[in-house]
């Protein structure tokens, strides 16, 4: 009777082993997809199946211009089978790593407007991201709802934005010009491309004329950057203040309620229509 149990426990150890590697077998077909920050990221998801593993190198609460690397995360770019990013010198660390890279790396910055990179903020460039990552994932078919979904949102935009009172956004930093020019908007932006840069005295002192001037009635500041400047500059024109989200990542607390690209483009949507007084 001991052998008969010793016999079958070491049989039950060797299937246990067999399916382990079965296992590792499915982990080393998957594709490594490294994304490096959210917007990209979330294209990923919506085209990508069971065999794709995503990494996204920018958490949640993470100002993507200001990424730091830890040593795993220069590895898992180094390693992986596919890297999604933007040029530009909008991630140096990201580009930096990249040159090492063993798999394929793709720079979805195309065509760019001068030294902006925020062109996820027009939907239907968006959506040439989404066709560019599909292909590249060999999904090409899994492009089509998404895409569908960012053609929907360019036309809520242009409809929502068509008629308004004023076409002025008076933005924390310069990242929605591609937004701005795609549904004929103009931006007033208090600092640059970077959000972290500060302006001098005198340009915060024509940032503030030129508010007075347009009569803009709202500044709006972001959720991942201090709205210190944003506030200022509402005090002394004395606008109001409201998000405007340049979706470069989520909040912890927006990927705990399933927020995403589309619903908090749709919050931005809500906001412009109501400080420029759309009708």
């Amino acid at each position: 009777m001991t052998r008969n149990v010793l016999v079958l426990f070491v049989l039950a150890v060797g299937l246990s082993a067999c399916g382990d590697d079965s296992g590792s077998s499915s982990d080393s077909e998957q594709t490594d997809v490294v994304a490096a920050f959210y917007p990209l990221a979330w294209a990923t998801e919506r085209v990508a199946d069971g065999s794709v593993r995503l990494r996204n190198l920018t958490p949640p609460g993470t100002e993507p211009h200001d990424v730091e690397l830890t040593a795993r995360d220069v590895e898992r770019i180094r390693s992986a089978d596919l890297v999604l990013y933007l040029g530009g010198g909008f991630q140096p660390a990201v580009e930096d790593a990249v040159e090492g890279g063993s798999g394929t790396t793709i720079d979805l910055l195309v065509n760019p407007a001068g030294h902006d990179p925020h062109i996820w903020l027009d939907p239907i460039r968006l959506a040439d991201v989404v066709k560019r990552i599909a292909g590249a994932l060999e999904h090409e078919d899994a492009a089509a709802e998404p895409t569908a979904e960012l053609r929907a949102l360019d036309r809520d935009f242009a409809r929502g934005l068509a008629r308004c009172r004023s076409r002025e956004i008076v933005t924390a930093h310069e990242a929605f010009g591609y937004l701005a020019r795609r549904y004929r908007l103009k931006q007033i932006a208090i600092t640059g491309v970077s959000p972290e840069a500060e302006p001098t005295p005198r340009q915060l002192e024509k940032v503030i004329d030129r508010v007075r001037e347009t009569g803009a009635t709202t500044v709006f500041f972001e959720t991942l950057v201090s709205p210190r400047l944003a506030k200022t500059v509402a005090r002394e024109t004395g606008a109001d203040t409201a998000v405007l989200n340049p979706l470069e990542g989520l909040t912890e607390e927006q990927a705990e309620r399933g927020e995403d690209y589309l619903s908090l483009m749709r919050d931005n949507l809500a906001a412009l229509r109501k400080a420029l007084g759309c009708r």
